[in-house]
């Protein structure tokens, strides 16, 4: 990160000495092309300056590539938590991660601080078996300290051999003293739709946005409807703890639920560069033919989900339900630099259709619904983008960490995680929809099959 310097006292002196009015009148001139590529060249001499210091002093020896590599990364994590660059293995590990099955634990993780901090579990990993939460801290590795190191290191040190186990040390706010979690790991196939039917709702789970989502998630509508014979009441569709992943699968997926309308816009460095995306499927109306639609997001919901509830919220399309998402509202493009080693570069906004952006300030849910089924959810700090270091300013919304609504008193959430237990509650978020989703399709099909007056009746 460049630092800021203090000018010196005698430019003090001669700053206070001159009138605010005689200031502004004598504003530097634009520099010229011949200046500005001198100050680049000033800027190059100071680094290899450094360079041959660090070189010739350094109480170990090092090699230019450690020197050249740490550069590089310095130079990408100081623009925003996004960027970075990919050395082999990392760039390895990024293709497997497009490709949708890799060996580890299934966590979404972030440094603050120099900790290694929990943003969400992927849904029936091994992370999200053994307990692991959005808040987290993990501070050893097998006993071993990770404070202080990379987070690619951490995340290195977290994949591996699926059956073969690890040692998570995990620290939790609101808990007195560290604890420790065993975690094998396993193959993560990140199959990224799952479905199922329950009291005739169509349940679409979707983890991530990997290569054919939007395809799966047409299929996952065609089998829904194949099982019952028909229409559902409804769909759920549950982004929670989705990471995000693929821009065009997310555009994929909310075209399956959208007839026509805008789906996201992408706007770079020129604002006047705008490249947008549209809802173009062929057959009128959407894969669901017109049947409700609940989306259950929370904290760890992220990029392409967003871009997902997003658009259904603006378009009126559906009905989101949950927790305020991640706010992660950029875009990233991963820029190859040799046959195995690259930039992730942050290259530009998204916006929704309505035109807000979702950076900082994520979507916020139509119906706020606390995770009560959680019995350490008022305990826990969900971690969003605008808790990262130097995330991008959405300078389009006034308060991006805008506070959550306080519904303690709200009678509607008001029983303990212990008691839906004992009502056979174990996801309060999922039950709630359920039971929104159920009002809300049996009145849309009472209203269809009443008759119209003046019409004749087969």
């Amino acid at each position: 990160m460049k630092k800021r310097l203090l000018p010196s006292t005698l430019a003090l002196a001669l700053t206070f000495a001159v009138p605010a009015t005689v200031l502004l009148a004598q504003s530097a001139p634009p520099k010229s092309a011949a200046q500005l590529q001198a100050d680049q060249i000033r800027e190059l001499e100071q680094f290899l300056a450094v360079y041959k210091k660090v070189k010739s002093s350094y109480v170990d020896k090092v090699d230019d590539k450690q020197l050249m590599e740490g550069a590089i990364q310095g130079m990408l994590a100081s623009l925003d938590p996004h960027s970075g660059f990919l050395n082999k293995s990392d760039f390895s590990s990024l293709q497997t991660q497009i490709d949708g099955e890799y060996g580890g634990l299934g966590l979404s993780v972030t440094l603050e601080d120099e900790a290694v901090k929990v943003i969400a579990p992927t849904k029936d990993t091994p992370a999200d078996k053994a307990g692991i939460k959005s808040g987290d801290y993990i501070t050893h590795l097998d006993g071993k300290l990770i404070f202080g190191g990379t987070l690619d290191e951490a995340v290195e040190a977290m994949r591996g051999e699926p059956g073969t186990s690890i040692k998570l040390t995990i620290v939790r706010p609101g808990r007195d003293a560290p604890f420790d979690v065993t975690i094998t790991r396993a193959i993560i196939d990140l199959k990224p739709v799952r479905w199922e039917v329950k009291d005739r709702i169509g349940l679409i789970t979707i983890t991530g946005f990997s290569e054919e989502t939007g395809a799966d998630v047409v299929a996952a509508v065609s089998s829904i409807k194949k099982s019952l014979g028909g229409k559902p009441l409804g769909y759920i569709v549950d982004l929670r703890s989705n990471p995000g992943g693929i821009l065009d699968e997310a555009v994929a997926v909310s075209d399956a639920f959208l007839a026509s309308g805008e789906i996201v816009s992408e706007r770079g460095r020129d604002k006047r560069d705008i490249e947008r995306w549209w809802a173009e499927r062929a057959v009128p109306g959407d894969v669901t033919g017109g049947a409700p639609i609940i989306v259950l997001v929370d904290a760890g919901s992220a990029s392409a989900s967003e871009i997902v509830a997003g658009a259904l919220q603006d378009h009126h399309r559906g009905l989101v339900m949950g927790e305020r998402s991640f706010g992660k509202g950029s875009v990233q493009n991963v820029l190859p630099l040799t046959r195995d080693t690259g930039l992730r570069l942050t290259v530009a906004r998204y916006h929704l259709p309505s035109g807000r952006s979702v950076q900082e300030g994520g979507i916020k849910p139509d119906i706020q619904v606390p995770q009560l089924s959680d019995p350490d959810y008022k305990k826990r700090v969900a971690i969003r983008e605008s808790d990262l270091r130097r995330h991008l300013i959405n300078e389009m919304q006034d308060n991006a960490k805008e506070l959550e609504e306080d519904i303690a008193d709200d009678p509607r959430f008001a029983l303990t995680a212990e008691q839906l237990k004992a009502k056979g509650i174990t996801d309060f978020q999922l039950h709630y929809a359920m039971e929104t989703l159920n009002r809300l399709g049996t009145k849309t099909m009472k209203l269809a099959e009443k008759p119209v007056k003046g019409k004749a009746q087969n």
